[in-house]
């Protein structure tokens, strides 16, 4: 049995406060940047800027995991979603699905974090043997 490879690993951290800030002045960008599934997801909570601050992370671990820069997908084209055990995922649509596909990846793993000041994400993009 063959393992898979290694196609590309993309990390991203993000400080809290700024990006609650940037929800605050913006309302309308969460909409943009989040699935409506992401958003009902931080809603839980009571402070929904750490989770959604590791999320905006994991879109952009994933554009580095994939070696594209910045705005070559449309940010909502990533999803985290979360497996029944909690594990976080990472869906694909559209373009970056597109992306993902042309450079021969078939699964990815994920890790998020966040303390009080910072969330972090790393992507790790799989293909085949």
């Amino acid at each position: 049995m063959s393992s898979p490879g290694v196609v590309g690993i993309g990390t991203d951290l993000v400080e809290i406060e700024r990006f609650r800030l940037a929800l605050q002045r913006t309302p309308r960008i969460a909409e943009r940047l989040f699935s409506d599934a992401e958003r009902g997801y931080a809603a839980r909570f009571r402070d929904p800027a750490p989770r959604l601050a590791a999320r905006f992370a994991t879109k952009e671990a994933v554009m580095k995991a994939l070696g594209v820069g910045l705005w070559k997908f449309a940010m909502r084209d990533v999803e985290v979603v979360r497996q029944p055990s909690g594990q976080p995922e990472v869906v694909l649509y559209r373009r970056a699905a597109e992306l993902a596909g042309a450079r021969g990846v078939v699964s990815w793993q994920l890790t998020l974090t966040h303390t009080d000041e910072t969330a972090q994400a790393i992507a790790l993009a799989l293909g085949g043997a």
